[in-house]
């Protein structure tokens, strides 16, 4: 029997750490300490690591633990990611068969250019690509891009559980309820979410369902996102990227 818990890691990152009772998977171990700590108080050996992306919060345990776990460590083709076993691209496959887990690996660019999510057992390790109630922000990509990776996971089944790296969901709640706030969806997860973190309980996984429902930034196909944008941009009928592009626009003003 396995166990998926989001071990939270610096300010508000979460170290997805799925387990049995021997053996580990690691995904975006930034913080190599948190993860060492959670894997010798279970007594649990770490069989590999699962990145999505270059930044450092995401990658900065890898030296570390490859060197005291002779773990397997999975991450997209680019140089800033230390101690890489195995290169992985878009259409790829991972097998973890100490755990019995099997991954698809997703191109979803946008947030950074490398950017993968990883797909297995109906859940979806999604790094900083899509957030509760929210999206990365574009480091590297452009709307287009990003949209095009959004529209991606929107397309796999609504019962997807989405695992995310940070815990963002209540400040994307405020934005969205700014431009979407008569959506009774996003009213009610606003309930059961702040009633989640005043527990000190995650507010993750969220279900791909779930996001499509209240997350503005899936829903720029959507007809009242579309008015949204064509107010915001000043024009009629907007593609859904620069729908897309209006949403993050608007977000990124609204964080200041």
């Amino acid at each position: 029997m396995l166990t998926l818990i989001p071990l939270p890691a610096f300010e508000d990152n979460y170290i997805w750490v799925w387990h049995d009772a021997e053996r580990a998977l690691a995904v975006d171990p930034g913080d190599p300490a948190v993860l060492s700590a959670y894997l010798d108080r279970r007594g649990l050996a770490l069989a590999a690591v699962l990145v999505t992306h270059h930044h450092r919060d995401h990658t900065g345990g890898n030296i570390w633990l490859r060197q005291r776990h002779n773990c397997a460590i999975y991450a997209p083709d680019n140089p800033r990611i230390p101690a890489v076993s195995h290169v992985v691209r878009g259409g790829d496959s991972v097998a973890i068969p100490e755990l019995g887990l099997a991954f698809e690996v997703l191109a979803t660019p946008g947030h950074t250019l490398d950017h993968v999510a990883y797909l297995g057992s109906g859940h979806l390790f999604c790094g900083d690509t899509l957030f509760g109630c929210g999206c990365g922000k574009l480091f590297e990509g452009d709307a287009a891009t990003m949209a095009a990776s959004l529209d991606k996971l929107c397309a796999l089944p609504p019962a997807t559980r989405v695992c995310c790296a940070h815990e963002y969901t209540l400040s994307n709640i405020d934005f969205a309820k700014t431009i979407d706030g008569e959506n009774p969806a996003l009213l009610e997860r606003e309930r059961v979410d702040r009633a989640s973190r005043a527990q000190n309980r995650p507010t993750l996984p969220s279900t791909l369902a779930l996001e499509r429902a209240t997350n503005p930034f899936l829903r720029f196909h959507d007809a009242d996102m579309r008015a949204f944008a064509a107010r915001e941009l000043g024009r009629a009928d907007p593609s859904p990227a620069a729908v897309f592009g209006a949403i993050r626009a608007a977000k990124d003003r609204w964080d200041g």
